[in-house]
C-alpha cells in the first residue's frame, strides 16, 4: 500500500502567498523548486524592469523551459553535462551579465 500521507506548505513567490500540497518527504524538492522560480522571477523583475506579475510568470517559463530542453537536448549545448556543470554554466553565464549590466546600471 502506498504512503500518500500529504503535507502542506506555505511558500511565498515574487510577495505572494502560496499553500501547496506535497506527499511526506518531497517538502524539500518543493521548496528547493519555489527558492529557483522565486529566485528566476526576481531576476527577471529586477533586471528586465518588468512590472506585471503575469508577465514575469510567462518569462521565468520561457527561461526554464529553455533551460530544460538544452538539457534534454542530445545534439544542445549542455548535453553530456551534470547538473553541477549546468549550475555552474549558468553561474558563469549569471556573472558575465552582471559585469555587462553593472556599468549601464551607472547610467540611471
Amino acid at each position: 500500500m502506498k504512503d500518500n500521507n500529504m503535507i502542506q506548505l506555505d511558500v511565498n513567490i515574487l510577495g505572494q502567498s502560496y499553500k501547496l500540497a506535497c506527499k511526506e518527504g518531497e517538502d524539500k524538492a518543493l521548496l528547493d523548486a519555489v527558492t529557483y522560480l522565486n529566485d528566476k522571477m526576481c531576476s527577471i523583475r529586477d533586471l528586465a524592469k518588468i512590472k506585471g506579475t503575469d508577465r514575469i510568470a510567462v518569462m521565468a517559463a520561457l527561461s526554464l523551459t529553455t533551460e530544460l530542453l538544452a538539457i534534454k537536448s542530445p545534439e544542445g549545448p549542455l548535453s553530456g553535462l551534470t547538473m553541477a556543470e549546468v549550475k555552474q554554466k549558468i553561474q558563469g553565464m549569471h556573472e558575465k551579465l552582471d559585469q555587462a549590466l553593472t556599468p549601464q546600471e551607472n547610467l540611471f
